[in-house]
């Protein structure tokens, strides 16, 4: 599991958005590369409010909403992905590479794995009945070591 991202995958990652934003013709805003650098940093696989919390007091002018139609302009573009079910708060994840997820059913923690095994899963030919595939990940639901160590009532209030 990873538990950070080097500064120079990150800077990999802006100049890969700063090339996709020039081709698809979108203005290229101090915001937009600022939330995408958040994300493209995090391991976390952050909530819209959480990367608007994280960068209010460096973006004093940023609004929930601009951090909202960002990530979804991103998402539009093909820069980052989404996770989780959508009921939920939905999280946003700028890794390219093929790669899994683990998530924790009580604090939601989220992380990136890699499984040459789930890379190669056969995707049963029914599935095509639904229309066509573009891409396929796992996630895994559990428990992580921290929430175990924890009581669950002491989990959901520190979260």
């Amino acid at each position: 599991m990873r538990t950070e991202i080097s500064p120079v995958e990150v800077e990999q990652r802006v100049e890969h958005f700063k090339e996709a934003v020039r081709r698809a013709g979108v203005k290229l805003t101090h915001q937009r590369l600022e939330i995408f650098r958040e994300v493209a940093g995090s391991v976390d696989h952050p909530s819209a409010d959480s990367l608007f919390e994280a960068l209010k007091t460096r973006l004093p002018m940023l609004s929930l909403d601009t951090v909202y139609r960002t990530l979804w302009l991103l998402h539009d573009l093909g820069l980052v992905s989404t996770l989780g079910p959508r009921r939920e708060s939905v999280r946003f994840d700028a890794n390219p590479l093929p790669h899994h997820h683990y998530i924790c059913v009580r604090c939601g923690l989220a992380r990136d794995f890699e499984s040459s095994e789930l890379n190669m899963l056969h995707i049963p030919a029914l599935v095509s009945d639904f229309g066509s595939i573009d891409a396929t990940h796992v996630e895994v639901h559990g428990v992580c070591k921290r929430c175990l160590a924890e009581p669950e009532a002491e989990t959901k209030t520190r979260h």
